[in-house]
């Protein structure tokens, strides 16, 4: 039997001219809603400390199933908006399914690399 795996995913946002703190506070509105999602087990906003107009959503959930509800809820329409107030001037959404060490190396390993450790 097929067991479901932890799926997680990575927004990153970078905030057009000026508009930084402003985007920052429109992000923190997904928080509280996000982490009390169906299957969220933890999700965090993160503004970069080298670049402040840098921002990072990422969410980790039980399956893709409940990732995939939180996709459709109504919270998300936050990222169109921000596009149309042009609060962005880039925006990048990822989502990624874990890997286990056995996993990786069966698939992606080679025979003579250095394991670390």
């Amino acid at each position: 039997m097929h067991t479901p795996s932890a799926v997680s995913h990575l927004v990153s946002l970078r905030a057009s001219a000026g508009n930084s703190a402003r985007l920052g506070a429109r992000l923190s509105t997904l928080i509280a809603p996000s982490s009390r999602a169906g299957g969220c087990l933890h999700f965090a906003l993160q503004q970069s400390m080298t670049e402040q107009d840098v921002w990072v959503i990422s969410g980790l959930w039980a399956d893709a199933s409940a990732m995939n509800d939180w996709f459709a809820t109504p919270e998300l329409n936050i990222f169109s908006e921000l596009v149309t107030e042009r609060l962005v001037s880039s925006l990048d959404f990822q989502t990624f399914a874990h890997v286990s060490a056995a996993q990786a190396e069966t698939a992606y390993g080679l025979p003579d690399v250095r394991k670390a450790g």
